[in-house]
């Protein structure tokens, strides 16, 4: 890709961008949040067209006007979330949007695309039933499958965008394995990710953006996870959250025998028994989908409990009601922060003030006190460093971390005794998720019980003083961040069962 550029209304996504990517190469896209990753890798795709530069494949000069002439050249795009339709298998999956003979022949030749789906499996290491529902298959089944698709497309250019955000270490690594025999096979694949000793592990070269543009494309090996970080947010970091030694204080939140129901119905959230003490940060580890969303919104209260009891600072509030447990002194960060935890459309100012509009000297009686909830937001926005034009701007403008920098500002004021983080960093970048570390630090170390719920091993191992593994709604393993093993732990998240035997 030569001197790619794409504006849209007010915004330069890319600008005179260089990108390069050699056969039987792992090429690594670095970039924070808004550095115009997707934006390139949209063009590369052909969902997008850009407004200036050219793009070379095999060193001829092509245009894509759409996905399909790009998946016609053979690039194809694994994205972070998957594609697929539940209730069909893998095979009738893999069979979408194939526009060849196999697709456009008046019945689907299942046995014939099941053959060479359990061929291409077998030679990959991707083994996986043809005739399975998606519905049947873990979550890093799925990703085989997103990429089975691609290969029975005949990719030869293949970008995943954060590949293991909700893989257990087992399965990461068992990833890996596969990237390398794919490159060695003299396809190329795009790397994107967050996980900077992911991207030393597994890749050749890194390309690193900043603010739209190509900023260096270094070999791996001769990187460090550090050298990368400062590429990416063009200054030099700290040291990462040193946390001063804290001494647990009372217990202000306690789980006993919790249940919950799925919203599918069914048990999400099976006898959960847990404890948080003041000025201790408490990780549930697991991964996406095994109860760890309905445990935090139980705690929340927007989700009533099936039994059991929560408890906060020794009361107990009215189960399923939200309003109660602020009053109690829950603060929650939900991890779908635009759609649960703020209100797109409504000013900052208003988004801060969610839960204090009712109290003074945010409102008096009735009446709100637009001027106060005004100053008490340019405070906040100026104390929690959010990039944002002023405190009537939309909240929907921000980007993801000043976005996340909102929610914690808000909930942070109402002097919580228990804060729930549910993925609290998820596709942030490292200059935004080293503030949100530092956010939870100090929340602990004022006296606040934080229950972190993380996908992230890293994350956890970081913050937490305790580890609990959750799997399928069950508390199945408790250890200390000092006897914490990484392999124990990513075998319980995946339910006892090593991927690697598959």
């Amino acid at each position: 890709m030569r001197g790619i550029t794409k504006r849209f209304p007010g915004v330069v996504a890319n600008e005179r961008v260089d990108f390069e990517a050699a056969a039987g190469e792992v090429h690594a896209l670095l970039g924070e949040n808004g550095a115009g990753k997707s934006t390139l890798s949209n063009i590369l795709t052909g969902l997008y067209r850009p407004d200036e530069g050219e793009i070379y494949l095999h060193g001829r000069p092509v245009e894509f006007h759409s996905p399909r002439e790009a998946l016609d050249a053979g690039i194809s795009m694994v994205h972070q979330h998957f594609r697929l339709v539940e209730r069909f298998t893998v095979a009738e999956n893999i069979a979408l949007g194939d526009h060849r003979r196999e697709g456009r022949s008046f019945r689907l030749r299942s046995r014939v695309i099941e053959r060479r789906v359990a061929d291409l499996g077998g030679r990959y290491g991707l083994a996986v039933d043809p005739q399975a529902h998606i519905w049947q298959l873990s979550v890093g089944e799925q990703q085989r499958v997103e990429i089975l698709k691609a290969l029975y497309l005949d990719a030869r250019i293949l970008i995943l965008d954060e590949p293991t955000a909700v893989l257990t270490p087992q399965e990461a690594e068992v990833l890996f394995e596969t990237l390398r025999e794919l490159a060695a096979d003299g396809r190329t694949i795009v790397f994107i990710s967050h996980k900077l000793h992911e991207v030393k592990a597994v890749s050749d070269r890194v390309t690193v953006l900043r603010a739209g543009r190509r900023v260096s494309t270094v070999e791996a090996d001769e990187a460090t996870p550090r050298s990368l970080a400062e590429l990416m947010v063009g200054r030099s970091l700290g040291e990462g959250v040193q946390a001063e030694p804290r001494e647990p204080g009372e217990v202000v939140l306690a789980l006993e025998d919790v249940w919950a129901d799925g919203d599918r119905g069914g048990a999400a959230v099976k006898g959960v028994s847990l404890q948080v003490r003041a000025g201790e940060i408490v990780a549930v580890a697991g991964v996406a989908g095994n109860g760890q969303r309905e445990l935090a919104e139980t705690i929340a209260g927007v989700r009533p409990a099936a039994n059991g009891t929560v408890r906060v600072a020794g009361k107990r509030p009215r189960s399923g009601d939200p309003r109660a447990a602020i009053r109690a002194g829950v603060a929650y960060v939900p991890e779908d922060r635009l759609g649960t935890g703020l209100a797109p459309s409504v000013s900052i100012a208003s988004n801060l003030a969610l839960k204090s509009y009712r109290e003074a000297p945010a409102s008096t009686g009735p009446l709100l006190r637009l001027r106060r909830i005004r100053d008490r937001a340019i405070e906040l926005i100026d104390r929690y460093r959010i990039a944002a034009p002023g405190p009537h701007a939309p909240v929907r403008l921000l980007s993801g971390g000043n976005l996340q920098k909102v929610v914690l500002a808000r909930e942070f004021s109402g002097k919580p005794k228990v804060l729930v983080a549910a993925s609290p960093t998820r596709g942030l970048d490292v200059g935004a998720i080293e503030s949100v570390h530092t956010y939870l630090h100090e929340a602990a170390a004022n006296g606040v019980g934080v229950l972190l719920l993380s996908e992230d091993l890293d994350e956890i191992l970081t913050l937490a003083d305790r580890i609990a593994v959750v799997y399928e709604g069950q508390i199945v393993g408790e250890t200390t961040r000092a006897q914490a093993n990484v392999e124990e732990i990513g075998l319980q998240m995946a339910g006892g069962e090593d991927p690697r035997r598959d």
